[in-house]
């Protein structure tokens, strides 16, 4: 198929489908499997410590000669410098969240850097053209972590009728059925997070892995909102907490604190109590751990099939 083969042509992979950039998880290990695999690992530079993300730049090329890429929140810390990083280190891609990344376009450019901004309306993939991305990724609320408004299945195709660079749709994809529904749409390829937080390689707490695989279609929840950046995860203590407060008198400054260090708590601990177990509205359909080489092989065969093509 042409406008999936133009997208493996731009990441330099076997296939179109490219591993979300996923806050204090993406690490060495799951983005060279999925490099390995055929897809594009995606690396998280959510730590903001300039230092650390270069020694995961390099432990991810001692692991995999196969591009790999940079995932960059332009609300986090040392932005300017994890930027200048991605230059210097020249990794194949970069993509962005949380902003818009124009001021930094022309150098990743420059030391031949593919950019990709996550974006969640058609106006924001216009200006994201316009400043000289090379593709967006169109996500949709069913994601995990920070979600915008729109359904994927409502965005991705008014995207694609918005822009004439490549769209890889993302949110509520998990399995060869998502990415064929993806293509229909009008999408050059997915971006897939939820499902690889199952895989063998991922570094999340084994009390993470197993919530995620106990999960039903409706074991999600958004909050955040109030303060103007959603987010969603897994039902938990700390969800129903916040939940639980989000819209009393409670201050602007006290309902952030809550959420301070929660991704970590889950992340690293396992804490049923502390933790934010970011996942998707697709959680109920990962069952299982497995290699993210096996993933990625069953999604491209299931989507072959339905697809009637081969990848």
């Amino acid at each position: 198929m042409e406008r999936t083969a133009i997208l493996c042509d731009l990441l330099g992979t076997r296939y179109p489908l490219m591993q979300g950039g996923m806050a204090h998880i993406s690490d060495a290990r799951l983005a060279a499997a999925v490099s390995n695999a055929g897809g594009l690992g995606i690396l998280s530079a959510a730590s903001g410590d300039p230092e650390k993300v270069a020694a995961m730049i390099d432990e991810t090329r001692a692991l995999t000669d196969k591009p790999f890429g940079l995932n960059i929140m332009l609300r986090g810390n040392n932005i300017d410098a994890l930027a200048a990083l991605a230059a210097e280190k020249k990794v194949a891609v970069v993509t962005t969240g949380a902003g818009s990344p124009a001021e930094y376009i022309p150098m990743w450019r420059a030391a031949g850097i593919k950019v990709i901004p996550v974006i969640s309306t058609a106006a924001m993939a216009q200006l994201m053209e316009k400043s000289g991305a090379d593709a967006v990724v169109a996500e949709g609320t069913e994601s995990g972590g920070h979600v915008g408004e729109m359904t994927t299945m409502a965005l991705v195709p008014q995207v694609c009728d918005a822009v004439s660079i490549p769209v890889i749709a993302a949110g509520g994809i998990a399995d060869g059925r998502g990415f064929a529904a993806a293509i229909m749409l009008g999408a050059c390829g997915v971006q897939i997070g939820t499902r690889f937080l199952a895989a063998e390689e991922c570094c999340i707490h084994p009390e993470y892995k197993a919530r995620l695989l106990k999960a039903k279609d409706t074991s999600t929840v958004v909050t955040g909102k109030r303060l103007g950046h959603p987010v969603r995860s897994l039902k938990s203590a700390f969800s129903r907490a916040y939940a639980k407060v989000e819209y009393t008198d409670i201050s602007d400054e006290d309902l952030e604190a809550m959420a301070v260090g929660t991704l970590r708590a889950a992340v690293a601990e396992g804490d049923p109590k502390r933790g934010c177990f970011l996942a998707g509205q697709i959680s109920g359909l990962v069952n299982k751990e497995q290699p993210a080489a096996e993933m990625v092989a069953e999604i491209m065969a299931e989507a072959g099939k339905l697809l009637g093509e081969t990848f």
